[in-house]
């Protein structure tokens, strides 16, 4: 017997398994009268809320505004729908005007049918009254508990997705892949010791999941981490952003071409969503059929995404997202000035235009991904992964654990409550796995600590030449610029594989990961020729107290990591003084070990220093809490797991390890037999410019 979904006690969860399947009878959304009268009430008070705050605006008294409130909820059920549901290739940002500007027409239709209950007196104040009336309902819903009822939303839903195509009614189950990004292990077992997650400790109290750990590659950053999940590889991905140093060009994983470029070299066809899976919210497709904000191919469809409907076919959704969105960028500007007051450090820049960052994907790419998801199921797609950025944006600028973090974690929590209860409505049973594709480490940057960055080290370390450092921000910058991209239908900017012109020098960072190109050769200068060229630039590097090791190549010993007071060959891993990896993790040596093989690494690898006392390091961005390297949670991201969905005995380690994982469960619940092997992936354009440019490091 297949188990029910947790959220679901009015069966028995416990002790089924696949072998005993019976057919799955999906329960539809009830008319629950005792909601409806409260969630009326609701309406009526914040209808009458808004004629008292809103010029222009009258109604009769509390019964007036309780009929408007039902006429206004009639016509919302008919006319935001039918907008949605029209075939026209509208991009979002045109619906969302639309349903908008429908909303203050349907309460200047109220307003002409029942004119002795309440009254409007123009379209400006009509559609001001409609942000006024969500914005009560919100703080309404908060405090009544109205929220925790999706039944009008999922009916609307299980419309669309009829609208969109013939829904898959089967036994066999469906897995829901869902991505913190950025959240460690550690961090999560606080957060649910601590209430501030009560859906997914609930889940763990009920024993219907257990909570496992897994170890990302270096970088330990998005681009590698689903590159390797969804992919199945991140072969020649040595950090966010890299320089390929034949071509000179830089590659990013925020640019849609250059992710479209990684998945053309790295996929095999056999993806983590292939044969109907939905890709939300994430860098690369995972061979999806469907897709929402999914970097890799925003250049390539431009068309009108029919995975919008669902949001835009309930009117006070668009409402309500706009309310959310500027409470949110409030939230952000309390929070800075509450850090400031108290001295609390390290603290981060938040200023700007990024309280708007914060609040695009804390609220409006959270919602639009949570929608997604909900019509995938209600569509019964096998499987779906969809990555939530909002806790790893807070976390970077505000801390790991600090009060607004955890806030947006808590919210996060909140809408996996939403998809959890929605499993019981959809046509086939789905499995939830929780999951993030690295963690985060705090500490004041290195620019905080010294008054200087790395790129200015490494200017007055060389020999002459100028250094160009190539700083492209965090990585949500580009997230937010391709939502609105893809919402409006142009062609989605960001940084592109662009020439890096004449400089001798090109210095990148990735969290608390820098690399050090160095341009005089189109290949990977040795240790032994940067000695001879740039005498003082690996002695100043390794004796920086904020610099934990270098990793280079040795012509004579192979790759070598250079420490403070000690040198490791990790071509047999003999140590000569202090060990340069004493302070990080053992499997530390075979993720630099491999990186090492890249094609794309750089000439010199610089890690920052390590306290594991204090659990602090130092990006060499100005991120206050960071990833991409060695050292601390970063390295320590989990798995949330249904108990049937078993983890191997043996360590997780590499984002390539999760694909096989997760791939296998997929196989799992549809009595699949596993795969044989893959191809192995040649990428026949490296393997001639390694022909031209001769060997990595000259004999």
């Amino acid at each position: 017997m297949l188990p029910n979904a947790p959220g679901d006690t009015s069966h028995a969860v416990a002790g089924d398994s696949y072998g005993e399947i019976m057919t799955w009878n999906p329960q539809a959304p009830r008319f629950r009268l005792l909601h409806v009268l409260l969630s009326w009430l609701v309406a009526g008070a914040s209808v009458f809320i808004a004629a008292a705050i809103v010029p222009h605006v009258s109604v009769g008294n509390f019964r007036d505004a309780l009929a408007a409130a039902a006429v206004i909820a009639a016509l919302n059920a008919v006319l935001p729908p039918l907008v949605a549901a029209l075939r026209l290739p509208f991009t979002l940002a045109l619906g969302f005007v639309i349903v908008l500007v429908l909303d203050a027409v349907i309460l200047l239709l109220v307003s002409h049918i029942t004119s002795r209950t309440i009254r409007v007196d123009g379209f400006g104040w009509a559609l001001l009254a409609a942000l006024v009336i969500s914005a009560a309902m919100l703080a309404l819903d908060v405090v009544l508990g109205v929220n925790d009822d999706d039944t009008y939303s999922l009916r609307v839903i299980r419309r669309i997705a009829r609208r969109q195509g013939k829904p898959v009614h089967t036994d066999a189950p469906g897995i829901i892949f869902l991505e913190i990004d950025g959240l460690a292990r550690p961090v999560l077992q606080r957060a649910i010791r601590d209430g501030n997650t009560p859906h997914m400790a609930g889940w763990l109290a009920a024993g219907t999941h257990r909570l496992g750990e897994w170890e990302p590659d270096l970088s330990s950053q998005t681009g590698a981490s689903q590159a390797g999940i969804l992919l199945g590889s991140n072969e020649n991905i040595p950090a966010f952003r890299w320089v390929e140093k034949a071509s000179r060009k830089v590659l990013a994983c925020s640019s849609p071409d250059d992710c479209a470029e990684i998945e053309r070299r790295l996929s095999n066809g056999r993806g983590l969503l292939v044969d109907d899976g939905a890709s939300r919210g994430n860098l690369f497709s995972g061979d999806a059929d469907a897709m929402i904000l999914t970097v890799s191919r925003m250049n390539a469809e431009k068309q009108a995404n029919p995975g919008y409907r669902a949001f835009l076919a309930n009117g006070y959704n668009v409402s309500r997202l706009l309310v959310l969105f500027f409470w949110e960028a409030l939230i952000e500007k309390i929070a800075a000035i509450q850090q400031r007051r108290r001295d609390v450090r390290p603290r981060g820049h938040r200023g700007g235009m990024y309280p708007f960052l914060r609040a695009s994907l804390c609220v409006a790419v959270r919602d639009l991904i949570v929608f997604g998801v909900l019509t995938d199921m209600m569509r019964g797609r096998p499987a779906v992964y969809a990555t939530f950025s909002s806790y790893d944006e807070v976390a970077h600028h505000s801390g790991l654990e600090r009060a607004d973090t955890l806030e947006a974690l808590r919210k996060l929590d909140q809408q996996f409550g939403r998809i959890d209860r929605a499993r019981r409505y959809a046509p086939r049973p789905y499995q939830l796995v929780v999951l993030s594709d690295h963690g985060q480490t705090q500490g004041a940057t290195f620019k905080q600590r010294n008054g200087y960055d790395l790129h200015d080290l490494v200017a007055r370390s060389i020999a002459g030449g100028s250094v160009a450092h190539l700083a492209g921000g965090d990585e949500h910058d580009a997230e937010v610029s391709h939502a609105v991209a893809e919402a409006t239908g142009r062609s989605a900017e960001g940084e592109r594989a662009t020439p890096v012109g004449e400089d001798d020098v090109i210095v990148l960072a990735s969290g608390n990961l820098g690399l050090i190109y160095l341009m005089e050769e189109p290949r990977r200068l040795c240790q032994e020729e940067i000695e001879e060229r740039h005498p003082r630039l690996l002695d100043t590097l390794r004796r920086h107290p904020h610099i934990g090791f270098l990793l280079v190549r040795s012509r004579a010993r192979g790759a070598v990591l250079l420490g403070p007071g000690g040198v490791r060959y990790l071509a047999d891993d003999s140590v000569e003084g202090e060990d340069p990896l004493a302070r990080f993790a053992p499997t530390a040596a075979n993720h630099l070990r491999r990186t090492d093989g890249f094609e794309n690494v750089a000439d010199i690898m610089v890690g920052s220093f390590y306290d594991p006392e204090l659990e602090q390091g130092c990006a060499f961005e100005e991120l206050i809490s960071f990833h991409g390297g060695l050292g601390g949670p970063q390295t320590q991201p989990f798995i949330l797991h249904p108990v049937e969905l078993a983890l191997p005995a043996e360590p997780i380690l590499g984002a390539a390890a999760v694909h096989e994982v997760l791939m296998g469960w997929r196989r799992t619940l549809h009595g699949v037999p596993a795969l044989p092997p893959a191809p192995p992936r040649i990428d026949l354009g490296a393997s001639l410019r390694s022909a031209s440019v001769g060997p990595r490091s000259p004999s």
